[in-house]
């Protein structure tokens, strides 16, 4: 039950975004349209109550409550980012925004943005583990909440993993800007300086 709970969190919290999105911009209902984007938590609320009330009703921590904590982590974490990407192409496509930056970054501008995305995903992390410890105390038995254990030593392992191979790596070996990429960006003014 907790599986299917998260599979419609997930949708709910788009259908929100996109009613919300679509209300401000098409309908032009500013506050009605902030209204559904202020209910986009909600979704994360209604998930996070559902695995406290299954878990506390003696229910045995499973791979859905480490899974449900994972994604609430990294909604937290994530999920202002994810409404401000689509805002800025729905303001784009209907309310004559400007365009969304689509440039690539290299050197030192891309392992900052690396660095940053990791550190947001470190956010993320913190909240799931901080969850899936309040899981195993909520519990209170090791061997009937073993799964939450498993899913933060998992966590864990995809954030060192994400660290090894893209902060740290575009640190170490930043990638160059293509030489007509660098061409065009002079000729146009748009070279850092």
């Amino acid at each position: 039950m907790l599986f299917g709970l998260i599979v419609a969190c997930e949708v709910a919290f788009w259908v929100l975004l996109v009613a919300g999105l679509a209300v401000r911009y098409l309908l032009r209902r500013q506050r009605l349209g902030g209204l559904l984007l202020l209910a986009v938590p909600v979704v994360d609320l209604v998930l996070l109550v559902a695995s406290v009330v299954d878990l506390r009703d003696g229910g045995r921590a499973e791979l859905t409550h480490g899974l449900a904590a994972a994604y609430l982590g990294f909604s937290v974490a994530f999920g202002h980012d994810m409404v401000r990407w689509a805002d800025a192409r729905f303001a784009h496509r209907f309310a004559g925004g400007p365009p969304p930056d689509r440039r690539k970054l290299y050197g030192r501008e891309r392992a900052r943005y690396e660095w940053r995305a990791w550190g947001k995903g470190v956010i993320g992390w913190a909240v799931a583990c901080g969850l899936l410890l309040a899981g195993v105390a909520l519990v209170g038995d090791l061997d009937r909440s073993a799964a939450l254990l498993e899913w933060a030593g998992r966590l864990t392992f995809v954030m060192v993993v994400w660290l090894v191979f893209w902060p740290v790596a575009y640190t170490l070996f930043p990638k160059r800007a293509p030489r007509d990429a660098g061409t065009h960006q002079s000729l146009s003014g748009g070279a850092g300086r």
